[in-house]
């Protein structure tokens, strides 16, 4: 049995944002949709007065209800089914997550940037999750993954934009750069991949005195660049493939990519300690200011 796409719902804007990303990927997979909304235990001395456990339970039976009634609505090839959940949501839709394909999670946006604003929930799920999680900002429409047709105007019609692939060439997980070049080729648009890198302490020393070497550990990172990526190219030869590596913070290149890609993949290394929230820098950088969707993927 294929694994579903999921999407976490909470009845909120970024929430809706994920779901219809999350049936747009499972259109583009040929896979189910699964909606899940879990509703978390309230104590009851916060517990408003007029908010009594009948209207509680409505509510958290009508938000999945409705959410995949309109999402079946607008896709009518994508078979939907929706789960209501109760306990704490991090831990839940981690465990939702471990038997997707892939789970969508929603973010608001943050003012003229765009950036994210990524709850605790969000963060504790792409930390913990096995599966690559998604984070979708509130607003996010069809159109704005794809190039404006020709008059200029945002058309999901036209051509999507590129997906960006954060790479260290230090460690290539295979898993990371696959999923990339799969979601390049479903959308048939180009992969964009860049790494960033700095000179170490012994060359910032030579440059200091008069050597110039950044030139040659520029080719050094350019190359292991192409190595890492040789193989996927001929696994995927009707993937466009364009690569750089740059000197400078990895997180801010991707996140200047960002504006033009209608997906951004980035890594993040599994802990195997069930404390705390790591997803490392670049990963927690481009989470939180990226404009388009955040693809974060777990690798060893």
């Amino acid at each position: 049995m294929p694994r579903p796409v999921t999407a976490g719902l909470d009845g909120s804007a970024e929430s809706l944002a994920a779901a219809e990303w999350a049936a747009r990927e499972a259109a583009l997979r040929g896979l189910p949709l699964r909606l899940v909304h879990v509703a978390e235990p309230v104590d009851p001395l916060m517990q408003a007065p007029l908010l009594g456990p009948e209207t509680r339970q409505h509510w958290a039976e009508r938000i999945p209800r409705e959410a995949a009634e309109g999402v079946g609505l607008r896709h009518p090839g994508v078979p939907v089914t929706a789960d209501r959940l109760a306990g704490r949501a991090a831990e839940l839709l981690v465990e939702a997550a471990a038997d997707a394909e892939l789970l969508a999670l929603g973010s608001r946006a943050l003012g003229a940037l765009g950036g994210f604003l990524v709850g605790s929930v969000s963060l504790a799920v792409v930390a913990h999750a096995v599966r690559p999680v998604i984070l979708v900002r509130a607003g996010e429409q069809a159109a704005d993954e794809h190039r404006p047709d020709p008059t200029g105007i945002p058309s999901a019609a036209a051509p999507f934009r590129p997906v960006v692939l954060g790479l260290d060439t230090r460690s290539p997980d295979a898993s990371l750069i696959g999923f990339a070049f799969e979601e390049a080729a479903q959308r048939a648009a180009p992969l964009h991949v860049l790494h960033g890198w700095t000179l170490p302490f012994t060359a910032a020393d030579a440059v200091t005195a008069g050597v110039d070497v950044r030139g040659e550990f520029a080719d050094r990172q350019t190359a292991a660049l192409s190595e890492a990526l040789g193989e996927w190219r001929q696994k995927y030869p009707g993937v466009e493939v364009a690569e750089r590596a740059a000197l400078g913070s990895a997180a801010r290149l991707l996140v200047e990519a960002s504006r033009e890609a209608s997906l951004v993949v980035v890594g993040r290394r599994i802990r195997r300690g069930p404390l705390g929230v790591h997803i490392g820098s670049v990963a927690h950088g481009v989470l939180h200011h990226a404009t388009a969707p955040v693809a974060v993927v777990a690798h060893d």
